[in-house]
């Protein structure tokens, strides 16, 4: 962990001597929940539900982040390698469709070496590294022979919105990038069966979270996918934004949209634009969906 370069941030700070990363995360590998997740995809949250562990911090940082309890603080608990092998393994007892690794970006070295201790203990889920995107491609390299699965955002096509919003104007072309050695590592999706349900086994699904008053810049998102990755890719259109910012946020003074949910119209307007781009199977989500809850209780 010296001069932590995990991220795309590359803050270099030496972690194993107390430094704090961009992430807010220092030497010790924190989870602030593990839950039988029933709201992700149908292929994902199959069976029982997925098996997911919430990891603390995030390298990203979004404003509007609707788990920015533990995105934006590193609290939870913090356990050993051996102790996440042995979280893996119990949820693989209590029938999860996979291990589901949320936001594992800024502990992949400990991750990694928990998914090989709990593969000798018995473990034969598939291991998915759900993630913001906001990857190194060395990074995802160095997941091969441990994730099976990506689970990954694509949250902007537009520099100047990721600047405002995850003050990374990088992202587009970071995230680009690192789905380009996703798909390459992990190929294309491929789907088993668990009680009667496909379950996803492989391949790369990405997500796109429609924000209010952002149509235009989701519009070319979804463009951008169709022409880099065709049929190569899962897509699934989100439109559960959940506005979160407190009153005041510097954010809502450059888009006040994001104080409010997203109108249906708005979410129709991208769903047909998908269907105009010639993506025939892609996951999207009901008109209740922002009305659920769908944020976990972590770890206080």
């Amino acid at each position: 962990m010296e001069g932590c370069a995990l991220c795309p941030r590359g803050c270099d700070v030496v972690r194993a001597a107390g430094e704090i990363g961009a992430c807010g995360a220092g030497d010790e590998l924190v989870v602030a929940h593990t839950m039988l997740h029933q709201w992700e995809e149908p292929p994902i949250s199959c069976g029982a539900g997925s098996g997911a562990v919430f990891f603390a911090g995030c390298p990203l940082g979004c404003v509007y982040c609707q788990n920015s309890a533990i995105s934006r603080r590193v609290e939870g608990e913090a356990v050993t390698p051996h102790e996440l092998s042995q979280t893996f393994l119990k949820l693989q007892g209590e029938g999860a469709a996979n291990i589901n690794l949320v936001t594992p970006t800024h502990f992949a070295n400990g991750i990694r070496d928990a998914i090989g201790m709990a593969r000798d203990g018995g473990l034969d889920l598939p291991v998915i590294w759900n993630t913001s995107g906001y990857e190194a491609s060395d990074a995802i390299r160095a997941n091969e022979g441990f994730v099976d699965a990506y689970l990954t955002d694509f949250k902007y096509a537009d520099a100047d919105l990721s600047r405002r919003l995850s003050f990374a104007p990088d992202y587009p072309q970071v995230a680009l990038s690192a789905i380009e050695e996703m798909v390459r590592a992990v190929g294309k999706p491929a789907f088993d069966e668990l009680a009667g349900e496909p379950r996803l086994v492989s391949g790369v699904v990405v997500r796109h979270l429609v924000l209010p008053g952002c149509i235009p810049q989701s519009k070319e998102a979804l463009r951008i996918l169709r022409e880099a990755f065709g049929d190569s890719i899962l897509l699934s259109v989100m439109g559960q934004y959940t506005p979160v910012l407190p009153k005041g946020s510097p954010c809502l003074r450059d888009i006040p949209e994001l104080a409010r949910a997203l109108e249906p119209s708005e979410y129709e307007e991208v769903l047909e634009f998908a269907d105009e781009l010639g993506y025939e199977d892609y996951f999207w989500q009901d008109g209740d969906a922002a009305k659920e809850s769908f944020i976990p209780q972590f770890y206080s």
